[in-house]
């Protein structure tokens, strides 16, 4: 992709003194106007605005440059400056968000946003910097749904045997294979390819990716089974962040906490429009017995509550509801 070559023989030149290294890099898998695409734009604005266009950010939305691990790896070199992700991308390099997305491990969304607004969200941010990256921010990921080309879910019983893109996390494999399904981790960018082409029969994911992608287009079948409130976490380099002053890096992670409130007022107006756009174009919606699935992957909660560390945040986000 030309994109991503320019980007990157741009990254291997960063240190000679003909980069101007004002302007930050931010990366998103989502397409322009995707709430977490728009929320990093108003940071640049901010950050253009209050330094006097001394800082600002330069985005490539769409997957441009990659799969979420791809810019995983690319911010955590400094080739890029900020990545937006999925915590499920997270799981296995980064095991505190681990307990972001076990399955019903929040009980709303107004339950995750109280949980990851506090001292559970808080550390989990600040785990990442021992390992080269800068946590800044915690989105809203919504409610993660199944949706088949196949045939509707009703019931846990109706994922026996299917194949359902997850994404490229232990956690999402575990939660699947206990389900009785066939989890197979895609690319996100293939999610709509391999459901056209049967490569796999389902995927799981929010209201807002299943418009913005147009997967109901080839999926038509929406099944509110809420498994999973995965969020969404913003990173940045720490190279970068190290090379900066105090008060821009004050600036930055302040114009981040914002970003959250603006991000969630967008993030809201999107999900009730997708919803609309879904249904009115015939995709099939139905209701889930929560507690059957809940009952599915017990075990599965059982086995990360035992753990010391992840068991332990779980409890205080139960607590939090």
């Amino acid at each position: 992709m030309t994109t991503r070559r320019s980007l990157l023989a741009g990254g291997l030149g960063a240190c000679t003194p003909h980069i101007d290294t004002s302007v930050l890099t931010a990366v998103d898998v989502h397409p322009t106007d995707y709430p977490t695409v728009e929320a990093v734009r108003w940071i640049g604005a901010e950050l253009e605005r209050e330094t006097g266009g001394r800082l600002s950010i330069r985005s490539y939305p769409g997957g441009q440059l990659g799969s979420e691990n791809d810019t995983i790896a690319l911010t955590h070199f400094n080739v890029l400056n900020f990545c937006r992700v999925t915590a499920a991308a997270l799981n296995n390099a980064f095991p505190l968000t681990q307990a972001l997305v076990i399955p019903y491990t929040f009980h709303t969304e107004e339950h995750m946003r109280h949980s990851v607004d506090g001292d559970v969200g808080r550390e989990i941010l600040a785990s990442f910097e021992s390992k080269g990256l800068i946590g800044l921010a915690i989105y809203d990921g919504g409610a993660r749904s199944m949706y088949s080309a196949r045939r509707p879910v009703r019931e846990p019983h109706d994922m026996h045997g299917i194949k359902v893109r997850v994404p490229r996390s232990d956690i999402f494999l575990q939660m699947l294979e206990t389900m009785g399904a066939n989890p197979t981790p895609i690319p996100f960018g293939e999610v709509f390819t391999g459901l056209q082409t049967h490569l796999i029969d389902a995927a799981e994911n929010n209201w807002s990716t299943f418009q913005s992608t147009r997967q109901y287009e080839v999926a038509r079948y929406w099944s509110q089974t809420e498994h999973c409130h995965s969020p969404d976490v913003l990173l940045f380099s720490k190279t970068r962040y190290d090379a900066m002053s105090r008060s821009e890096q004050d600036l930055l992670r302040a114009k981040a906490r914002e970003s959250v409130a603006v991000m969630r007022g967008l993030w809201d107006e999107k999900q009730a429009r997708a919803r609309q756009i879904v249904l009115e174009a015939g995709v099939q919606a139905n209701t889930v017995e929560r507690s059957a699935f809940l009952a599915a992957v017990e075990p599965m909660r059982r086995r990360y509550l035992q753990d010391e560390t992840i068991g332990g945040l779980l409890r205080r986000i139960e607590n939090e509801a």
